[in-house]
């Protein structure tokens, strides 16, 4: 089992930046791919950035290709988000999440945080 809680959410300006990060309990954090999702309102779960178990591959939607940073620190069980150039499309709540395996597919990853809300005004 592992239990995901995210922070760092909030309200920023159009070119501003958010820094998110997500805290994970168990000793096997390590062991998982961690991914970031958003969801706006009315809208889908999508992905948004994938970084390997070990953190040496990412994956970004193009969408925030060039803008977003994924990192993690398995010393502290923790993966971030930087995300910098914000737009108000970015408008969503975020979810990290843990998977066994590599993949960006949202419903192959395993468990889930509560959400952070993540608002960009124009």
């Amino acid at each position: 089992q592992v239990q995901l809680v995210e922070s760092g959410g909030g309200l920023v300006q159009a070119g501003g930046s958010l820094g998110l990060s997500c805290a994970a309990s168990g000793r096997t954090f390590n062991s998982y791919a961690m991914g970031w999702f958003r969801q706006a309102p009315g809208k889908e779960r999508e992905f948004v950035s994938a970084i390997t178990s070990s953190g040496g591959s990412k994956y970004y939607a193009n969408s925030v290709k060039g803008r977003f940073t994924i990192s993690r620190d398995n010393a502290k069980n923790t993966v971030y988000l930087q995300m910098n150039s914000l737009k108000p499309e970015d408008t969503a709540v975020y979810y990290c999440a843990a998977s066994r395996h590599w993949t960006v597919v949202v419903t192959q990853y395993d468990y889930w945080g509560q959400g952070t809300q993540v608002t960009v005004s124009s």
